[in-house]
Order: C-alpha cells, then structure tokens, then sequence
C-alpha cells in the first residue's frame, strides 16, 4: 500500500496486533513490487495486507512470491490490484468493503433526512435574509413523513442504507435487476422497475458500481422522471450520472442534488455544479475517514487471524461476483 495508506490505516497497535497473529516486519511498507526490496520480501511472503494505493499484483509480482497464498484488502474494492493472474493462482482474497460501507451509509442516511427536511435550502435562505419567515409557507412538502426513498442497487452500501431506513416512516423502494422481488422485500423495500424508482421517489440514492454497462445509467431520461423539487444523491462513482444532464436539471432550479463523487473529481473550477445553491458537493468523503480508519484495520486483523487459524474468510471476494462488484 502506499507509505501514507500505512500510516493513517495500520497505527502502533493495529501494528502491534498483526505482529503477534503473524511473523512480519511492521515496518515494512511496500507501494512497488518490482524494487530488491520488495522481492526480497515477497520471496517468503504467504499472505499480503494491501490497502490504497497498492501496485497490481500481477504475474511478475506473483513469480516473485511463489508461496503467496492470500491476500487481505484493508480498503473496499480490489479493481486496482487484485489482477486475473491472482484468479489463476488461486489466492484466497480478503476486502474490508463491508467495514468501509458503514460511513457511507451513515452519510447517506444523514442526508436523506436533512434533504426531505429541506435543511440545506432553509440554512441558506435564513442566512441570506436574517429574519422571522413561515417556513411550513416557503417549504410546504418539507418533511420525512411518509416521504419516498429509492435506491439504487443493492450493493453492500445499498443493503445497508435499506436497513438503516427501518426505524423511520419512508417508503423504500428498490431496483436491482439481481435482486428477486422476494429477496428485496425481506431487505426491507418494495422492488420497483428504473423508470419507477425515479418517477415515484422523492430521493433516490445511487449506490451501483462502475461497471461498462452501468456507466451513464442514470440518463436524462431518468432524471427527467423525477419530480419536480427531488433530490438525487450520489455516494457510489461520478460516471454512474450523465453528468451534464444532472448539471442542467440543477441549474434550472428543477431538481436538487448531493454528489460525494463527480466526473471527474475534482470538478472543473468553472463547473455550474460549485455554486448551484441546490447541490451540494464534498470531497469523496462519505466512505472512511479519520477515526473510521480503524474499523478498516480492525476487519482486516480478524481476517487475518482467521487465515492464521486456518479459517475461511468473513469477507471474501469471489472471482464469480466480479462483474457486478465495485
């Protein structure tokens, strides 16, 4: 992983920890796997703890690590670096995705409260006018009351948003084209078609990877079902959202929206989306951040431990659930 990555994810203790599951240097930290170093490492290797800013490992990095039969992921997706020669030798892979989805889901949850409450745009115009104003006059369909939620894909984010949803009085409504209507009822939602989960919603949260088939997949089309005064909001990636036709839906006034990723990140300095007083944009910072570290480190030392007990993985990522994986 990178020498930051280490840094921030895996502190004294964590170190400390995997020191006494495993026979490694807590020192070391590798973000190139072709240098002397690395191969000299990699030659005794049996198990790698990888984590942003990881290097593929691929065939020359495997031939280099001819005992290497695990790999445990402290980060979500393992597109960057788990590479098909990894599949071919068989290695036993570990992600923290499940850790790392708890922040987002927290966050999205946060604002689909705070946008059917029309918190944002109530903030600003107090702000602006400094005084005394009827808000149930200016916001008259602001409220979480027997609102519409809809989400889009069950990912892991996705499920566990559903669930957090449970304990509020919303509709909750789900499209996902692998998910039986059965199953998506025992999550917790009414299984809906596209053009529905965008026509009938008062929010929709987009939680689907970025796969080829998937990029775009919210069109102006979509958007331009959703009513007038909705919010779309986006945790998941940038180029799941025909981005030009959101910007146009937001400018007009018509639509509002909380983005958390954009395309690309960082927005253009002179995108309309910076200064649109219906959006709201942060930095790529729903998933895990600061003291949230830790749940990701502390995911990866119980998949450890289990690989040094000789036990399965919690988390294992399967080559089969690839393409419809982040």
């Amino acid at each position: 992983m990178a020498r930051k990555t280490a840094h921030q994810v895996l502190d004294t203790d964590v170190r400390a920890r995997l020191a006494a599951l495993t026979d490694i240097d807590p020192q070391l930290v590798l973000d190139d796997l072709t240098t002397p170093v690395a191969h000299r490492a990699l030659a005794d290797a049996e198990l790698l703890i990888t984590g942003w800013g990881c290097p593929p490992i691929d065939g020359a990095a495997l031939d280099a690590a001819p005992r290497l039969r695990a790999v445990v992921h402290t980060a979500g997706t393992v597109r960057h670096h788990i590479t098909p020669a990894c599949w071919e030798r068989g290695l036993a892979v570990a992600s923290a995705a499940a850790a790392n989805a708890v922040p987002v889901a927290e966050y999205t949850l946060a604002m689909i409260l705070l946008a059917n409450k029309r918190v944002l745009d109530t903030a600003r115009l107090y702000r602006l006018e400094r005084r005394r104003i009827d808000w149930n006059e200016r916001h008259p369909d602001a409220g979480n009351y027997r609102r519409t939620v809809g989400i889009l894909s069950a990912s892991i984010i996705g499920r566990r948003v559903i669930d957090l949803l449970r304990p509020h009085d919303l509709t909750v409504l789900l499209h996902d084209p692998y998910v039986t209507d059965t199953e998506a009822r025992e999550l917790g939602a009414q299984p809906v078609s596209l053009p529905d989960l965008f026509a009938v919603s008062d929010v929709v949260s987009v939680h689907t990877p970025l796969l080829p088939e998937t990029r775009g997949l919210v069109s102006r089309e979509l958007l331009a079902k959703l009513r007038t005064g909705g919010t779309l909001i986006n945790t998941a990636r940038g180029a799941v959202v025909d981005q030009g036709a959101l910007t146009d839906e937001v400018v007009s006034g018509r639509l509002h929206a909380i983005l958390d990723v954009t395309e690309p990140e960082v927005l253009p300095t002179d995108s309309p989306l910076w200064d649109c007083p219906n959006v709201l944009v942060t930095p790529h910072i729903a998933g895990s951040k600061g003291g949230e570290l830790r749940r990701l480190a502390d995911l990866a030392l119980a998949e450890v431990e289990s690989y040094a007990l000789g036990r399965p993985f919690a988390h294992p990522v399967r080559p089969e659930h690839l393409a419809r994986l982040a």
